[in-house]
Order: C-alpha cells, then sequence, then structure tokens
C-alpha cells in the first residue's frame, strides 16, 4: 500500500504564503498522481487539485485556482503545493493521496489510509 506524510503547515498571516510537501511512504509514487485535499472544521474534505504522474497535467479548485501551485520532483518521491495569497477559508488539515487521475478527488484503491495532515492556519 501507499501511504502519504504531509509537512510544511504553519501559522501566516492573510496575503502570505506557505509550500506543503507530501512525501510517499511505504511504497513509492511511481506513476501516480497525486491530490491534496483540505478539511476544515466542521466541513466535509475537499479535493484541492491533482497533478499527473509526469507532471505535465494539474487541475486545481475554484476556490484555489490562480493561488496555489502543485507540483512535484520525481527523483525526491515528494509533490508540493505551494499556496500564495492566502486567505482565512484556506485554514484546514492539509492532506495528500495518490489519486485515480489528477482530476478525479477519488484515492486510488492501493492507498492505505489518510494520514495526520498538516495544518494550516491563515489569520486574518
Amino acid at each position: 500500500q501507499v501511504q502519504a506524510v504531509e509537512s510544511g503547515g504553519g501559522l501566516v498571516q492573510a496575503g502570505g504564503s506557505l509550500r506543503l510537501s507530501c512525501a510517499a511512504s511505504g511504497r513509492t509514487f511511481s506513476g501516480y498522481a497525486v491530490g491534496w485535499f483540505r478539511q476544515a472544521p466542521g466541513k466535509e474534505r475537499e479535493f484541492v487539485g491533482g497533478i499527473s504522474w509526469s507532471g505535465g497535467s494539474t487541475y486545481y479548485g475554484d476556490s484555489v485556482k490562480g493561488r496555489f501551485t502543485i507540483s512535484r520532483d520525481n527523483a525526491k518521491n515528494t509533490v508540493y503545493l505551494q499556496m500564495n495569497s492566502l486567505k482565512s477559508e484556506d485554514t484546514a488539515v492539509y492532506y495528500c493521496a495518490p489519486i485515480v487521475n489528477h482530476k478525479s478527488d477519488r484515492p486510488r484503491t492501493d492507498f492505505g489510509s489518510w494520514g495526520q495532515g498538516t495544518q494550516v492556519t491563515v489569520s486574518s
């Protein structure tokens, strides 16, 4: 099974930036699209966006389009989420997972389980 470990979260002021990292654990992300998700208190998990295995294709949800950028370094087996122009409504726990394709919010069937995520808090 493929697991994922998220890091890089923190407290940032509105308008600021953060870069999150997602590292594969157990097995690699080789050949897999990877997605970022987030869950705010009292809300359902939301699909933020995804990136193809090659990195040549990306998809973003409307709420983050133009502000967030997903990239990956396959040599390091790591996927990144660059978040700019952060807003208070971006406050959430952020998770990553290998997904069916870069536009899909469905984790792959060989995805183990959700990790602890990384907390992002944006103060206004």
